[in-house]
């Protein structure tokens, strides 16, 4: 596989110095050299700034930081730093500072070392306190396919469980009396399966794991069976639906969890280690947060604790790696990490990835009187009606569809031949078209509806207690009003504005652009988003409308200023000190206090100041206005509404398709008994994944994937906006952890090499990344192949070296070059262009080397 481009010889600083002049001087004649080089300048004045004289972007810069890195005798260099020392002579200074306060070409400090306490396990298992920075023999050939037959027959397994359960509750159902006798049969076993399902997890984890201790566990190994199996049976169950409630508390303990009164946990991610979790009394973690008390170094699962003290508030965005912990009272703000090792002092709040003391006060809103028994009361109702609700009307509206539909009805007939006739497969493509096409407009009603009746019960900036009236009005309406095929069905087209003014968003006068929003945009108050006019904003902004404590919650307005461009994975808090035209990098952490920036850029966790933009992205600004954008925007308009029309279209015909293996599975019920839905449900995640394999493949062949630099109003943007919502990609998660989802890689055009362990990556671009052998990506992950500021899009490949491992929620961008044995840290920001050598250890949001001065000479 290949790794990084090669490097050019190394030069000393020393030969480099003139006779007579000063180091500054030396550093600064390099550094001037190295930049003309990059930005492919005649020459460049010390005093001028990169980004407003001489023209260079982040893109530059970052091959600019790559060839410091490799002379001999200066010290690292960051994105940061570049932005911090905007010209030569500043950037000179600083770096001449650091020469001899560290150790010229130092190697940079090896991965931690795990704590000493041996634990003994499976044979698999390998003790904490084995020699730290030693890699494992790579697993072969055939542990893989060992591993990958035992999970394949594991979910053989778990399908004929699902089918005797669906056949054997249905026929004593239809074998009732009445409606009466219907829907009490209906309870019965809808309290059943939910028992079931909820118990199956619980008893798989003791019995086959006992008590989570801290271990290292070969990937592919029996041991690491044990572990996936638990893993996705904790995930899958009916309980972690229950989120942020009183059941889902219980459900952590049950797992063996120590969780102390009051605990709120928002995340849907389900902690899968859970006897190494900790978390005092009246603790909050907010959504989107990673808990998981594991992660994947080498090829290697490590578990460990994740310990949180009393009144401890984890914001929205944050990744919390194994061995550490925040003392009683202590913050850790959005869009932050703790990395491993890391640990906050009580009464402290901390931010940034890696977290570091902070002034902000991250605590959203007073406390409420929330009693056990409110809670108490809120989870009994819950029960309730699940039981008495959502399992008859599931039931009994599977019993209506299969009865009174002339088509399902049918092939139920005994000795019915209805599959063989034509005129059945026609009317199931108007039953199924009717279906899905009529539920579009009726869940925009409902939408709607709920929107507006939460807006008239609850009150902006009024705090309410958590598991009232209030609470559960409000949580409905985030989970409604959230809907993700919603989203994906208008984003990245000018649809996207009414949909998100019907279901409540103030947009302000609206300049249209064809592109204001992306395919995923999250909120908790539809009513409380507020985006100013000119703003655009791409993939994964969650506006954090609603402030929670563990016995109460509050909604504010959310505003995002005028003429901002947002980018990806931001999480957008009530109190953002930010207004009209900034740049908002990706992944970066809105500041929540300090003065009110404007008119600037803003990127990193913590946030530094960069410029709003750059002379590159003033390249395509004829379009952006007059008659010129009138006529492309009419073109993109239309350009996109084929797109809409091919995303409702295959996924219509993947409904009809899933249909008729159901309607077979129906047919051949009286010949094959319980098998017959039992090979259905096998069959339907392979069905799946050749269908929409299939549907990449066509989407590529009329617009492969490749380097771009173009307006928005371009037409091979408007293909990759295509690319983007036609193909589903949300299959795959089902594949995490197995060997069977490099498989599906290659069949996407992945270049992906052997042994490689995926726990979790997403690929936007799948075709345009390269990824090595023996690569280890964890949960969370990104390699995202292209970004887009405000009207200019650029997207190039990015290669991961053999063997690198990338740590939980890290993100990498386009045009990086990643060598090979690289570790990029937990949480980590890997920006375009980035060119990380072999052996590196790369850390922060921006990442750079973990020997950089910001780090204090390293962490665990």
């Amino acid at each position: 596989m290949r790794g990084n481009p090669p490097e050019a010889r190394a030069t000393r600083l020393d030969d480099r110095t003139p006779p007579g002049r000063t180091d500054t001087a030396g550093v600064e004649e390099l550094l001037s050299r190295l930049l003309a080089e990059a930005a492919r300048l005649d020459s460049v004045p010390p005093d001028s700034d990169f980004f407003r004289e001489l023209g260079a972007d982040s893109m530059i810069m970052a091959q600019f930081c790559a060839k410091v890195r490799k002379q001999t005798g200066l010290p690292s260099v960051s994105m940061r730093d570049v932005y911090r020392y905007p010209t030569i002579r500043d950037l000179s200074a600083a770096l001449s500072g650091r020469i001899g306060a560290e150790a010229p070409g130092a190697p940079p400090p090896a991965p931690e070392a795990a704590s000493a306490r041996p634990v003994s396990e499976a044979a698999a298992a390998v003790p904490v306190g084995e020699e730290p920075g030693t890699r494992p023999t790579p697993s072969g050939r055939p542990r893989v396919l060992l591993c990958g037959l035992i999970q394949l027959l594991s979910y053989l397994g778990y399908a004929l469980l699902v089918a005797v359960i669906i056949t054997r509750g249905y026929t004593w159902i239809a074998a009732g009396d009445g409606p009466v006798d219907d829907y009490l049969r209906s309870v019965v076993f809808g309290a059943a399966v939910l028992a079931i399902l909820c118990a199956l997890p619980i008893v798989a984890k003791w019995l086959l794991v006992g008590r989570w201790k801290p271990v290292r566990i070969r990937v592919w190994s029996l041991g690491y069976v044990r572990f996936w199996l638990v893993k996705t049976l904790v995930r899958v169950n009916p309980l972690a639906l229950a989120v942020g409630t009183p059941l889902y508390s219980f459900y952590l303990r049950a797992l063996g969890a120590h969780l102390g009164r009051g605990v709120v946990v928002l995340s849907r991610s389900v902690p899968v280690c859970t006897d190494l979790l900790s978390i005092g009394a009246h603790t909050v973690v907010r959504k989107d947060s990673l808990i998981s008390c594991y992660r994947a170094r080498d090829a290697v699962i490590e578990t460990g604790p994740v310990t949180l003290g009393r009144s401890v508030v984890v914001s929205e965005s944050t990744v919390l790696d194994i061995r550490t912990a925040m003392g009683d009272h202590s913050q850790l703000g959005h869009a932050s990490s703790l990395h491993a090792g890391q640990s906050v002092p009580a009464g402290e709040s901390w931010h940034g990835s890696p977290a570091q003391p902070s002034g902000s006060d991250f605590h959203g809103v007073e406390a409420a009187r929330c009693g056990a028994l409110r809670r108490a009361v809120h989870g009994i109702g819950q029960v309730v009606v699940a039981t008495a609700v959502v399992a008859p009307l599931a039931v009994g509206g599977l019993d209506v569809l299969l009865s009174r539909t002339p088509q399902l009805a049918a092939v139920l007939e005994p000795g019915a031949a209805a599959l063989s006739d034509l005129g059945f497969y026609g009317g199931l493509l108007v039953l199924t078209a009717l279906v899905f096409f009529g539920g579009i407009p009726v869940a925009l009603l409902l939408l709607a509806g709920v929107s507006r009746l939460a807006g008239r019960i609850v009150v902006p900036g009024r705090v309410y207690p958590l598991y009232g009236l209030h609470h559960t009005v409000h949580r409905l309406t985030t989970v409604l009003t959230n809907r993700r095929s919603l989203n994906r069905l208008f984003g990245d087209s000018s649809a996207v504005v009414p949909y998100l003014r019907w279901i409540g968003y103030d947009l302000s006068h609206v300049e249209q652009t064809g592109s204001n929003f992306g395919t995923v945009v999250k909120h908790e108050s539809p009513l409380m988003s507020q985006v100013g006019s000119g703003t655009m904003v791409a993939d994964g902004l969650s506006l954090m409308n609603a402030d929670y404590s563990s016995t109460s919650f509050r909604v504010s307005p959310t505003r995002v200023g005028a003429h901002c461009f947002l980018g990806n994975l931001i999480a957008y808090p009530t109190r953002a000190r930010t207004g009209d035209n900034c740049l908002l990098a990706t992944k970066v952490m809105v500041p929540v206090d300090g003065p009110l920036r404007e008119n600037v850029g803003l990127l990193g966790s913590p946030s530094f100041e960069i410029p709003r933009s750059v002379l590159r992205d003033s390249t395509f600004d004829e379009v952006r206005s007059g008659a010129e954008l009138s006529r492309r925007l009419s073109a993109k308009n239309r350009h996109n509404a084929v797109t809409m029309a091919w995303y409702l279209t295959t996924t219509w015909l993947h409904l009809f398709l899933v249909t008729v293996l159901l309607a077979a599975a129906a047919d051949l019920y009286g010949q094959a008994g319980v098998w017959a839905f039992a090979l259905a449900n096998a069959l339907l995640l392979p069905l799946t994944i050749a269908y929409y394999v299939l549907v990449e493949r066509i989407v590529t062949v009329f617009a492969p994937l490749g380097p771009l630099f173009c307006s928005i109003y371009d037409v091979r943007f408007w293909r990759r906006e295509r690319y983007w919502k036609v193909p589903s990609e949300t299959y795959l998660r089902v594949l995490n952890g197995t060997p069977f989802k490099t498989v599906v890689w290659r069949l996407l055009r992945v270049r992906v090499g052997r042994g490689v362990f995926d726990d979790g990556c997403s690929l936007p671009e799948r075709s345009m990344v390269t990824i090595g052998d023996g690569c280890t990506l964890n949960a969370g992950t990104v390699v995202q192949c292209h970004s887009q500021e405000d009207g200019a899009f650029k997207s190039e490949p990015s290669v991961l070296g053999p063997e690198t491992t990338l740590g939980v929620g890290a993100f990498v961008h386009y045009g990086v070059g990643i060598g090979a044995r690289v570790l990029l840290e937990t949480d980590s920001f890997l920006m375009k262009g980035e060119t990380v050598p072999d052996d590196g250890r790369w850390a922060g949001n921006p990442a750079r080397p973990a020997d950089h001065p910001e780090y204090g000479g390293g962490f665990r």
